[in-house]
């Protein structure tokens, strides 16, 4: 069986995620490793039985007896472009963590990298792969909703700023709205058949972080060597954001690592025959002139329930050794980036802000 020979750029927590999900699939081969924390990138190494341990990116991918054919980008997402590119112009298929950079032109410098070598760049949009999603596009596709023209994208935590780089605007780019707001954002855009944007409005707020901060209870877990009391926090606690697309449709965007409220996650598509959440996997229409409301059950025996890491990992092996057209191709990363840096654009000027 000819194996998918990986190279793992970066060590920390997300990149244990990757390594996880790929033991599931006897076509991968991660022959190498490499992290700026080497000792880090040491115990990584150790822990998922990775033999070649290098420093940096540029070291690994020079390194020709590897024999590498693909990069996995598990990176600061300020080093998500440079480490990319540099996979990339090792002549390596690449898979790219969300979100896909700093800005809109870090992120088409990575799509003309990956067309200027012929080679692929997948984006970790991971909830693409996961079962509910799967199962509501099925859906969508077999007409059930109509035409979807709104959409509400929200991710909250109460209080689950993870410190660390993750509240380092520097390193981030961004808290909640770069973090976790760019799953259901880039989510419900997909369900949606992926629609071209043409405005986005957006409020942040940071009030809460302080505060949040010298709380007991905390969001669980942190990236090492965090301290959520000591740590450099500059980004927003939470964000709300309208986006509007080209064909009319639109999506509600709210999230936060801070709020007084309710934690709660929503994915939910409004069609002209039906609505669908996600959350809760209830289908919403009308029946015989009666308003229903369908709960699909069973779900834990559902034939097609995968892990959505181990799906994702598994289609990126696809799409490099056997040419499968990719599910989150770099285009879409680069429409995300645009919309993100518009709200964010937006929240500091206070005026909508056109997506070109």
């Amino acid at each position: 069986m000819e194996k998918l020979r990986i190279g793992m750029v970066g060590a920390g927590n997300i990149c244990h995620a990757h390594l996880s999900a790929y033991r599931h699939d006897p076509r991968v081969e991660i022959v190498a490793i490499c992290d700026i924390d080497f000792d880090r990138c040491n115990r990584t190494a150790d822990e998922f039985g990775i033999p070649n341990r290098y420093k940096s990116v540029h070291e690994m991918v020079a390194d020709k007896s590897l024999n590498l054919q693909a990069g996995d980008v598990c990176v600061w997402n300020c080093a998500h472009a440079e480490c990319s590119i540099a996979c990339l112009d090792a002549g390596l298929d690449t898979l790219c963590e969300k979100p896909m950079a700093m800005n809109s032109k870090e992120a088409e410098a990575m799509l003309e990298a990956s067309k200027r070598n012929g080679k692929l760049l997948m984006l970790g949009f991971v909830t693409r792969f996961a079962t509910d999603s799967v199962i509501a596009k099925d859906f969508i596709d077999k007409g059930l909703l109509g035409d979807i023209y709104y959409s509400k994208a929200t991710y909250i935590r109460r209080n689950g700023n993870p410190g660390g780089w993750f509240c380092d605007k520097e390193r981030s780019g961004g808290g909640p709205l770069i973090d976790i707001g760019v799953h259901p954002l880039d989510l419900t855009r997909y369900l949606m058949g992926n629609p071209a944007p043409v405005s986005v409005y957006a409020v942040t707020s940071d009030l809460l972080h302080a505060e949040r901060a010298a709380l007991k209870t905390s969001v669980g877990w942190h990236p090492e060597g965090a301290d959520p009391k000591k740590d450099k926090c500059n980004v927003e606690s939470n964000a709300v954001g309208i986006i509007r697309y080209a064909n009319g449709a639109s999506t509600l965007l709210e999230c936060a690592y801070a709020l007084n409220g309710e934690t709660r996650n929503e994915r939910s598509l409004f069609g002209t025959k039906g609505g669908i959440c996600l959350d809760t996997m209830k289908f919403y229409s009308e029946m015989n002139g009666f308003m229903t409301d369908v709960k699909l059950v069973d779900l834990d025996t559902y034939a097609g329930k995968k892990d959505m890491f181990v799906a994702e990992m598994e289609h990126f092996a696809d799409c490099c050794l056997n040419g499968t057209k990719c599910k989150s191709p770099a285009e879409d990363g680069v429409v995300i980036m645009k919309i993100l840096e518009g709200l964010y654009e937006s929240a500091k000027t206070g005026k909508s802000v056109d997506i070109k």
